[in-house]
């Protein structure tokens, strides 16, 4: 799995319904924002592996502004640890040849939803308030990113 992991003071994930309206699907206040890709033999231990990748994660500034804490001390200190999770299927586009990604590395979505939603709810379990977006549909994702700070995991 791939996840990319931004810091950032807020962000949002609005659904663009058939219809052409705009729903709001999620947001948070200041915390990380995850962009979720899978690949084909990715499982549900490298979902968990990657959630517990973000929730200890120490990308978030301590009372010195150093990048020293991650989502679990702040929940321990009995802040909340806020978090955006968005699936993204192009994490796996390959760029090597020609001007046309090749979307073969990605995995269908019948193995990428739950593995997402594996992510999803492991953070949960680790104590975070986590927000989504809406797996198989066209999303418009805003982020206003902290630092700014962006890093990619993968198991």
């Amino acid at each position: 799995m791939r996840a990319l992991v931004q810091r950032v003071v807020e962000a949002s994930v609005d659904v663009v319904l058939p219809s052409g309206a705009v729903e709001r699907a999620g947001e948070i206040g200041a915390g990380i924002c995850v962009l979720v890709g899978a690949t084909h033999d990715d499982d549900a231990s490298d979902a968990e592996k990657i959630a517990e990748k973000i929730w200890h994660l120490r990308i978030l500034d301590d009372d010195h502004g150093v990048m020293n804490r991650s989502l679990a001390q702040r929940a321990a200190d009995g802040a909340q640890g806020e978090v955006l999770v968005v699936s993204q299927f192009t994490l796996y586009g390959n760029t090597d040849k020609g001007r046309r990604p090749s979307w073969i590395d990605a995995a269908r979505p019948e193995h990428a939803e739950p593995l997402v939603d594996t992510v999803v709810e492991h953070l949960r379990s680790l104590g975070a308030t986590v927000a989504t977006g809406r797996f198989r549909t066209e999303m418009r994702v805003g982020i206003v990113n902290d630092g700014p700070v962006t890093l990619l995991l993968e198991t």
